[in-house]
């Protein structure tokens, strides 16, 4: 029995929006950008509720996996306007398209290796998702896989450790000397000119209520539409594949409606850091520490093969090494944390690059998974 009772809704929600408040918090920090906001919140949650503070169960668990993770999907693949993307990433999407098959290559064969059980098939996909795209993925193919609580919670908990030693790893490659002794290009001019041409990437959030209840709406409708959809055609675990090719649909169609949306992303953002709360809190340690050991090796063993092989392709290639880190970001960690890392390097003309990719990897992401899990099975 838990010191808030999982039927006091209202405290219950306290808890999670805290959680939430804190993870963003956290980002805010120097710490933070080291150790994402995510695991902070996971990791808290997995503490209050194990040491009996909060529920393991409650109602508004429930409401926030079945309502509002979906609601999200939607408010983050707004800004996913293909031809945009194609045409503002250049070379950054060729290495970037290597890096996810790199990811692709690393999850099947370490699914031979490891002994990752009856859900070895289901992490495969859910990691080869992640890998590639981003959180909103990994959500999003454990939901089609149909991936228990327990086993969700192993998985993204196992992989947030992973992708923290990634982002290290990515930070220290352009400062290996042994290493970028084999990319002649790292100091090519036409890299360091393009450092001075005047690039104005705003990344201020502007809250607009009239855009924000307007995406919201539209995502609320296209929720609706794809579970009608989906259970029409009697694959109703497919509903989040429908919804993002719904939202795709209209990024394409319509880019004038959805490019001048503000605000839309960070209110998504919200909705994923409520789920990341309410998955630490519905974490029975006892559970996860049976499985994460070799969930953890399994994803570092992934991580390994994507930096392996992007990097050994990049240098047969002769890709410049700047945009190889970049691509491999925006894969690995997503397109917020490539333009950070961009940002503190000065390769500013790679930001927008990086946060295209990460945004095309957000589009493609969930279905590469899915694909991975069913060629697995």
């Amino acid at each position: 029995m838990s010191f808030i009772p999982g039927d006091n809704i209202m405290a219950v929600c306290t808890v999670i929006f805290g959680l939430a408040w804190f993870g963003f918090w956290m980002d805010t920090l120097s710490i933070g950008r080291k150790i994402s906001g995510v695991v902070w919140v996971i990791c808290t949650g997995i503490l209050l509720s194990n040491l009996h503070i909060i529920p393991l169960k409650s109602p508004a668990y429930d409401f926030v996996g079945s309502t509002l993770v979906p609601l999200a999907i939607p408010l983050l693949l707004f800004k996913s306007n293909l031809r945009k993307i194609f045409k503002e990433s250049g070379r950054v999407l060729l290495i970037f398209c290597l890096a996810s098959l790199a990811t692709i290559v690393g999850a099947v064969i370490g699914f031979f290796i490891f002994d990752l059980g009856t859900i070895g098939p289901k992490v495969a996909g859910v990691y080869t998702g992640g890998y590639i795209g981003g959180a909103v993925n990994f959500l999003a193919v454990s939901q089609v896989v149909e991936m228990s609580k327990d086993e969700f919670s192993a998985a993204i908990s196992a992989s947030s450790i992973v992708s923290i030693i990634a982002l290290m790893a990515l930070l220290a490659i352009p400062t290996t000397k042994w290493l970028t002794r084999f990319f002649p290009s790292f100091t090519d001019k036409s890299v360091e000119m393009l450092a001075h041409e005047n690039i104005d990437v705003d990344h201020t959030s502007r809250f607009k209520l009239t855009h924000i209840t307007g995406a919201i709406a539209l995502s609320f409708a296209i929720c609706a539409v794809s579970k009608y959809i989906a259970d029409a055609s009697g694959l109703g675990q497919y509903t989040f594949l429908v919804i993002t090719v719904l939202t795709l649909l209209i990024a394409n169609l319509c880019p004038k409606l959805t490019d001048n949306l503000e605000g839309e992303f960070d209110t998504g953002l919200l909705l994923m850091y409520l789920f990341f709360a309410v998955v630490g809190a519905g974490t029975d340690m006892s559970v996860f520490l049976g499985s994460a050991i070799v969930l953890f090796f399994y994803g570092m063993f992934i991580i390994i093969t994507h930096l392996t092989v992007t990097l050994l392709l990049a240098r047969y290639m002769k890709l410049d090494l700047k945009e190889t880190v970049v691509a491999s970001a925006a894969a690995l960690v997503g397109p917020a944390v490539t333009a950070a890392i961009a940002t503190s390097r000065n390769w500013r003309t790679l930001v927008t690059p990086g946060i295209m990719c990460g945004i095309f990897g957000y589009a493609i992401a969930s279905f590469i998974g899915v694909a991975v899990t069913n060629l697995l099975n």
